[in-house]
């Protein structure tokens, strides 16, 4: 398929949601939780060509050459974990956040607008969904290259009213 344009980078941002009460009534199960949660991230991530360049918490912030393989990295993802057992912490679901947009690559880190609307896209997500930006979207619905539909759920405003972004 495609190869990836100097510049744009697709992005995916996870987190669990609800993790804090989670971590307050479990704390020793959610070690373990968390543990295998970080690990099948890591694994899936991996399969799917996709750097990790931060993990906060509970958070990990993926880079990908192509939207399509962060799409299908966060398909996959949610299907692993919704397989495992997390009933120890009265489960885990995980938000996710898909983009494709220009960013800076310094170090091992990146920097630039696409950073700041993938982490406001992940803001608006619910445990278990994954929101793709419009511009990742048509990126991968060209490429033909994701086991999914995309269903359009609107326009949202981010941090900024004037910066709104349509979802799928």
């Amino acid at each position: 398929m495609s190869t990836s344009i100097a510049g744009l980078h697709a992005f995916l941002f996870t987190d669990i949601e609800g993790s804090s009460v989670r971590w307050l009534n479990h704390r020793a199960a959610m070690d373990k939780a968390v543990a295998r949660h970080d690990a099948l991230i890591r694994r899936v991530v991996g399969e799917y060509g996709g750097k990790i360049f931060k993990a906060a918490g509970d958070a990990f912030y993926v880079s990908f050459a192509r939207p399509a393989d962060a799409a299908n990295a966060a398909i996959a993802l949610q299907r692993a974990l919704i397989a495992e057992d997390f009933s120890a912490v009265d489960g885990i679901k995980v938000r996710m956040a898909v983009h494709f947009g220009s960013a800076e690559k310094r170090g091992k880190d990146f920097f630039g607008p696409a950073l700041n609307r993938t982490a406001r896209l992940l803001d608006l997500a619910h445990g278990g969904q994954i929101l793709v930006t419009a511009s990742a979207a048509e990126v991968i619905q060209a490429e033909r290259d994701v086991g999914a539909t995309f269903v359009k759920v609107g326009a949202n405003p981010l941090d900024d009213p004037a910066q709104v972004v349509d979802v799928h």
